[in-house]
């Protein structure tokens, strides 16, 4: 239980603190990366939706037991970008940058997560017995 309340805690800590600056980087992204962004609301909808999941982490870490159900739900939550830029990068349409190395570390989340759902028992189900 331990391990899982702080794989989820940094990791919701750590999440935060790397996408937060994104909301800000807009335009940055557009001139290291040409062309500028087409469609703004892809891009701002990506970090919402991805600091809700930090928050997500959050909640977990407070409780892996009682939460255990969105532990294997995270674990899905990291596959998706993992296997989305290893697919493209093998088949040559993602170079060795940013993106591979950040869908890395979502892998490296990705197997802390796994064990920490194998590692947290289920809550126990409490109620009236007998009748």
């Amino acid at each position: 239980m331990r391990f899982a309340k702080w794989v989820f805690l940094v990791a919701g800590v750590y999440g935060l603190l790397i996408l937060a600056p994104g909301f800000f980087l807009e335009g940055a992204v557009g001139k290291s990366a040409p062309p500028a962004i087409s469609h703004p609301e892809f891009y701002y909808g990506f970090y919402g939706s991805a600091m809700v999941w930090q928050v997500v982490f959050l909640v977990i870490a407070s409780n892996p037991a009682k939460y255990r159900a969105l532990i294997l739900v995270s674990v899905f939550e990291k596959l998706g970008f993992f296997a989305a830029c290893l697919a493209l990068y093998f088949t040559g349409r993602l170079a060795v940058s940013g993106p591979l190395f950040g869908s890395l570390i979502d892998g490296a989340w990705m197997v802390m997560f796994a064990i920490a759902w194998m590692t947290t028992r289920p809550k126990a189900v409490s109620g009236a017995e007998g009748g």
